[in-house]
């Protein structure tokens, strides 16, 4: 009988093989077969949406909160933007092959760098199946392989997506086993693909905190191991009231289910007497509770319908996911980006000012993935920045930070040309 260690390196052995054929693959043919995807989830929406309903349904059985049933949801709507998204990378350059410099030695010797793939990509994710798909296709662009373990709450879904996948690429003439779906749920597989040295050649997770300390504390291949968001916006003495009430809301509750969603809006105490009633009422209207310090609750007043508690220590370091925000009062920039560097993770962080030196050193000072001046910090997404979509948004500094598109699964080789040279 086939266990759970076997499927893995069974599934991984033929992604590697097939990783050899896909490197050589001319662009053309993977775009044809990226087309045929984002096309499958038009004419195979009736087959993914059963299968996500049984998944949702479970979800809702088992108590599931509402960020995590809301990531597990598909809809038309969503299955319409992720084939958008799918077209989107069919319009990209090509990675594979581009060569990133070049330059003629003084012995005539040409040295350069061109892109290649990485090999074989492992993905382990929990709850978004559109992951499926965003994984997928753009290890296809960027010639790589891919072995893909969700998460037991989606397995129905992943199973329709990732068949879906696996027929549009055959179709279009590049091998079936490029793509990979782990079937079984057992959770041993996960041990088994952090230690997988020699089949897969970069593992990316995809989850909250719990998985990502897993892979950061015992793989032992090359994984990205940033990724959980603990997201700040901070509303300067100078910054326009309307402005700022309508880039934080937008940011908490947009999507409050997601790594770039806010977490703690940071407010100057000048500021505060009118742009902390501003906010309250439009957080009151959704359901946001506000977890605020002392000065916070002290300014707040009375709004009707408002959910407003004292915040605890764990609520500044908490990606909360949900529709929660922390608030806090501060005197200065200063204290500002001191908070961001005691409870960030650096993920998306935002200010909200028309003072130039303070967004300045806003942008300068943060060590983030990705800083904002005057934007929500929900643009922090491999679609938003161009890069059609993301496997990951990581908060490492190598080797990729922020959204991780086709060039992040990408390394590079070094080229030597020449006419006969030899070393004196």
């Amino acid at each position: 009988m086939q266990t759970a260690v076997d499927e893995l390196t069974i599934k991984a052995q033929a992604a590697k093989k097939a990783a050899r054929e896909l490197a050589k693959t001319r662009g053309e043919v993977k775009n044809n077969a990226l087309l045929s995807i984002a096309n499958g989830l038009k004419s195979r929406q009736e087959e993914i949406l059963e299968a996500n309903e049984k998944d949702y349904q479970a979800g809702q059985q088992a108590g599931l909160d509402e960020a995590f049933l809301d990531r597990l949801l598909l809809t038309p709507d969503r299955l319409e933007g992720m084939a958008d998204d799918v077209r989107g990378v069919v319009m990209l350059p090509d990675p594979v092959g581009q060569v990133i410099e070049m330059k003629t030695m003084p012995n005539g010797l040409q040295v350069g760098k061109r892109r290649v793939p990485l090999g074989v990509i492992g993905t382990i994710y929990e709850s978004r199946p559109n992951v499926t798909i965003d994984i997928s296709v753009l290890c296809l662009k960027s010639g790589n392989a891919i072995i893909l373990r969700g998460g037991k709450e989606a397995i129905h879904s992943n199973t329709a997506l990732a068949g879906l996948v696996r027929d549009s690429i055959a179709e279009a003439g590049l091998p079936a086993d490029t793509v990979q779906f782990i079937e079984s749920t057992d959770r041993a597989i996960v041990g088994q693909m952090l230690t997988a040295k020699g089949l897969i050649d970069l593992l990316i997770p995809r989850g909250g905190q719990a998985l990502i300390n897993r892979v950061a504390e015992h793989a032992t291949i090359p994984a990205i191991t940033g990724g959980v968001g603990v997201c700040h916006t901070y509303v300067d003495e100078s910054a326009d009231v309307n402005m700022a009430a309508d880039i934080v809301f937008n940011a908490k509750v947009q999507r409050p289910s997601v790594c770039n969603a806010l977490d703690t809006v940071i407010i100057h105490s000048a500021a505060a007497p009118s742009y902390l009633p501003e906010i309250a009422k439009r957080f009151a209207e959704v359901g946001v509770e506000m977890r605020c310090d002392r000065r916070a609750l002290t300014m707040l007043g009375t709004v009707d319908g408002l959910k407003a508690i004292p915040v605890t220590e764990e609520d500044w370091t908490t990606e909360h996911l949900s529709l929660r925000a922390g608030v806090r009062i501060v005197d200065s920039l200063d204290q500002a980006l001191d908070h961001i560097e005691t409870y960030g993770s650096g993920h998306s962080d935002a200010i909200v000012t028309e003072d130039y030196t303070h967004a300045m050193r806003f942008l300068n000072e943060v060590d983030s993935a990705a800083v904002f001046v005057n934007a929500s910090t929900r643009f922090n997404d491999g679609g938003q920045f161009g890069l059609g979509a993301e496997v990951a948004v990581s908060t490492n500094k190598f080797h990729a930070r922020g959204p991780m598109g086709l060039e992040e699964l990408t390394s590079y080789k070094w080229t030597v040309i020449g006419d006969g040279q030899i070393r004196p």
